[in-house]
């Protein structure tokens, strides 16, 4: 299994380019191969949801993807109902897998969660997320089964559903609601942004507004004033809404990057390297060229986007990024090195966006909807995620919309 360039911190990935390794890197090509050969892919879709291959907890996805793997190659449940009985995060994936397979129209996966909630050591986390994304009929007459068992818990749950339900009481948070921002203009949101009477949430929601709209340059002299009451960091949000500037911000970043404040010192150092100008893409090639020598997994993608401004000029890093795409365990950032490599060289990329409508991350699915090309295999593949309950409603508006005449 172990393969000597492509080691994380606690798991050896197979090789890219066996059926074994893609699986295990969430590749659409693992899926497609998995299709034609389903009992030699069997031990390895049970081992990725035992196992669990993600290099970037945080980042990285697989859930679907192996529920995918389950349902598509008709395997039985079985394996991953018993491995409910494994610790607690076996636990935690095999039944993140089960929900969804049982959203799919699985009994014996329905059933079995069932079966957990009433004897199992890990019930009160595997029922408080059954109650989040099954329909309540499926779940809420269990209500007897819980009140008997949660007395004998020492931490009592935190979540409101579905303790509320059935009249258990439970110490959980309660912080008064917040209104939503979303409604208002960006004039009134940047006048929360400037004002010392605005409190430090407020300004979060803001920014947070701010961020998903378009640029808003009134923000730009605001951002000096924008760090935490330490003076140690940024507001959280400020560089996702800086983000939204692009060039816009490169003028006073200018000014950001020699201030005295650390923090925003940082922030206009990115945003100027964000903002290459012609002098930096030798040096830019050369990075990804080290970091790929190097098996960086995490970082590479802001460099591939850093070289994707250049266009045709970045040439020599076209191998580079190839390599990355099909070589990284870092899921996430895979359809960073793919929307690169369109930027530099579009040609030759229909192969890539077909393989990624079965990508397990959803940026690259949603990157394939946009750009595969017009043939009945893609196409019958967009339709599907369109009409797939359990797909995300971004992936399944994006496809509805890909197909509408």
């Amino acid at each position: 299994m172990s393969y000597h360039d492509e080691t994380s911190r606690t798991l050896s990935y197979a090789r890219h380019d066996t059926l074994e390794g893609l699986l295990q890197r969430g590749r659409g090509l693992g899926a497609e191969r998995a299709r034609c050969d389903p009992g030699a892919a069997a031990p390895f879709v049970y081992d990725g949801i035992r196992r669990d291959w993600k290099w970037d907890h945080q980042t990285d996805t697989r859930r679907l993807y192996q529920v995918r793997l389950v349902r598509d190659l008709k395997l039985p449940p079985t394996p991953v109902v018993d491995q409910l009985a494994g610790d607690e995060e076996e636990c935690s994936r095999a039944a993140c897998v089960l929900e969804l397979l049982a959203l799919a129209g699985s009994d014996e996966a329905r059933e079995g969660l069932r079966a957990y909630i009433r004897v199992g050591k890990h019930w009160v986390s595997v029922l408080e997320s059954v109650a989040n994304c099954w329909p309540a009929e499926w779940w809420e007459d269990l209500g007897d089964v819980a009140r008997a068992r949660i007395g004998g818990e020492a931490d009592l749950p935190w979540s409101f559903e579905p303790w509320s339900r059935f009249g258990i009481q439970v110490p959980g948070r309660r912080f008064p609601p917040r209104p939503s921002l979303g409604g208002l203009s960006d004039e009134k949101l940047l006048a929360l942004l400037a004002s010392d009477g605005t409190e430090f949430n407020m300004k979060i929601d803001a920014l947070r507004a701010l961020a998903g709209r378009e640029p808003a340059e009134g923000l730009i002299p605001l951002v000096p004033s924008l760090g935490t009451p330490d003076g140690r960091r940024s507001l959280p949000l400020l560089r996702r809404a800086v983000n939204r500037l692009g060039a816009l911000a490169v003028p006073a970043a200018r000014g950001w990057v020699v201030d005295g404040q650390e923090w925003l010192a940082r922030l206009g150092a990115d945003v100027l390297a964000d903002h290459p100008g012609p002098e930096a893409l030798p040096g830019l090639v050369a990075e990804l060229t080290e970091q790929w020598k190097a098996r960086a997994w995490c970082g590479p993608d802001t460099t591939a986007e850093r070289l994707a401004r250049f266009g045709p000029e970045a040439a020599d890093a076209v191998p580079v990024l190839w390599r990355y795409w099909r070589h990284t365990p870092h899921s996430y950032e895979r359809a960073d090195y793919l929307k690169a490599l369109a930027a530099i060289d579009p040609s030759g990329l229909d192969d890539a966006y077909t393989e990624s409508l079965w990508d397990c991350e959803g940026r690259a699915r949603l990157l394939a909807i946009a750009s595969a090309p017009h043939h009945p295999q893609p196409l019958h593949r967009i339709a599907a995620l369109r009409d797939d309950p359990m797909e995300t409603p971004e992936v399944r508006a994006a496809a509805g919309a890909r197909l509408a005449p």
